[in-house]
């Protein structure tokens, strides 16, 4: 009998904004899908069509998110093993093991394994984070509709001089992680 790995990643650890979002993927060794890497290596089309296969083609998948009021009241990584917990939590099929990209494991009840560099290594992480990924830049898309004056779009959330430029000139919306710098110093500052 085959055993079932399922690899888990998360994307959206360092942004302003946002919630993290984790992905776990039982692939189907009958069904390999050509292309995974690591998604921060991948062109946005790229991503877009290896999602569209991983949904397609893996034996499970599930996508969960620690929102932003879980990372400022827990802290990011505690908020990312949440994630992380929870995608592996909602797969319809229980894995025999789990790979997690990363040195640190959330709590699980099924043997786990962390991996450094697992996205670049192991094909299931991979498709984690192209799962975990692809559906944070659509969250963001949806921000840039929500909040024309910021361009998620473009930063994803992440502190770039436009996005602080923006936080500055626009102020603090409630998507933003209050416990992030610079967001937390401007709060203390006013």
């Amino acid at each position: 009998m085959q055993i079932r790995v399922a690899g888990v990643d998360e994307a959206g650890r360092g942004p302003l904004a946002g919630p993290v979002f984790a992905a776990a993927v039982i692939l189907d060794p009958t069904h390999p899908i050509a292309g995974l890497a690591d998604s921060k290596t991948l062109s946005e089309s790229k991503r877009n069509s290896l999602y569209l296969n991983i949904k397609q083609a893996a034996l499970s998948w599930s996508i969960a998110q620690a929102s932003v009021e879980e990372i400022d009241q827990l802290n990011i990584l505690q908020a990312t093993l949440l994630a992380m917990q929870r995608a592996v939590q909602n797969l319809h099929i229980t894995p025999d093991e789990i790979l997690v990209d990363g040195n640190r494991l959330p709590n699980l009840s099924i043997p786990a394994q962390a991996i450094v560099k697992g996205d670049s290594k192991i094909q299931a992480i991979s498709a984690a984070s192209i799962l975990a990924k692809v559906e944070r830049d659509k969250l963001m898309a949806e921000y840039q509709e929500q909040y024309p004056c910021f361009s998620f779009g473009l930063h994803k959330g992440y502190g770039t001089k436009q996005h602080i430029a923006e936080i500055e000139q626009f102020g603090i919306l409630e998507v933003h992680r209050k416990t992030f710098n610079p967001v937390k110093s401007l709060l203390a500052g006013k």
